[in-house]
C-alpha cells in the first residue's frame, strides 16, 4: 500500500470544493487526509466509484456529500442571518464533508471487484455502520471533537446533539430524501422501512 496518498489527495481535493470554504488550513488538511485513509484502505481506485447507498449506484456518495454540505451551509446561513444562532461554519464543513467517508469501508462489498484495489480487509467491512467509522477516522487524523461529535447521524448514536451536529443529521436527511426520491421514487422512510440495512 502507498504510503504518500498523492493519487488520493488529488481525487479528494477535486471531487469536493467545498474544502476552500474550511477557514482553518488544519482541519482542511484533515478532512482530506481522512478521506485519503479511506480510500487507501477500502482500496478504492476512483472515489466516484463509492455509491449513496449499497443498492442505489445511480448517484454517486460524492455527489450526496456534497449536497449535504451545501444544504448544511445554506440552513446555517438561515440560521445565523435570520434566528441569530452563531453556529460553528468550519465544524460544519468538515462534518458535512466526513458523515460519509466511513463508506470507503463499508461498501467495498456491494461493488464489483474490478473497481478495488486490495481493500485492508482490518478495515475494509461492512460490520461498523459507516457513521461510526467516520466518526473513528476524523478522530485518527485529529479533528476536533466538535467535529468527530458531528459525524454520527443516526437516531441514538449520540445521546447529546449540537446545533452543528443537528445541522449535519438534517442536511443528511434532506439530501438522501432528494436521492431515494430521484432514484427509486420513494421518501427516505419508505426506503428505510423497505430495505434492512439503515445506510444512508
Amino acid at each position: 500500500m502507498s504510503t504518500d496518498f498523492t493519487d488520493q489527495r488529488g481525487q479528494v481535493e477535486a471531487a469536493f470544493p467545498e474544502l476552500a470554504d474550511i477557514d482553518s488550513d488544519t482541519l482542511r488538511a484533515q478532512v482530506v487526509e481522512a478521506w485519503c485513509l479511506g480510500l487507501e484502505r477500502g482500496g478504492w481506485r476512483d472515489i466516484h466509484d463509492i455509491p449513496y447507498a449499497w443498492n442505489i449506484h445511480e448517484v454517486d456518495n460524492v455527489e450526496h456529500v456534497r449536497g449535504v454540505t451545501r444544504i448544511a451551509i445554506k440552513s446555517a446561513e438561515e440560521q445565523r442571518d435570520f434566528h441569530g444562532a452563531e453556529p460553528d461554519m468550519d465544524v460544519i464543513i468538515a462534518a458535512c464533508l466526513l458523515h460519509d467517508v466511513g463508506k470507503c469501508y463499508e461498501y467495498v462489498d456491494f461493488v464489483d471487484d474490478d473497481v478495488l484495489d486490495d481493500p485492508d480487509p482490518e478495515y475494509a467491512t461492512q460490520e461498523i455502520p459507516h457513521s461510526i467509522s467516520g466518526y473513528a477516522l476524523a478522530h485518527e487524523v485529529g479533528c476536533p471533537l466538535a467535529v468527530q461529535r458531528a459525524i454520527p447521524h443516526f437516531l441514538g448514536e449520540v445521546p447529546t446533539r449540537t446545533l452543528e451536529a443537528e445541522l449535519v443529521k438534517s442536511a443528511n436527511s434532506a439530501s438522501s430524501n432528494a436521492i431515494t426520491y430521484a432514484t427509486m421514487g420513494i421518501s427516505l422512510k419508505e426506503w428505510v422501512k423497505e430495505y434492512s440495512q439503515t445506510q444512508e
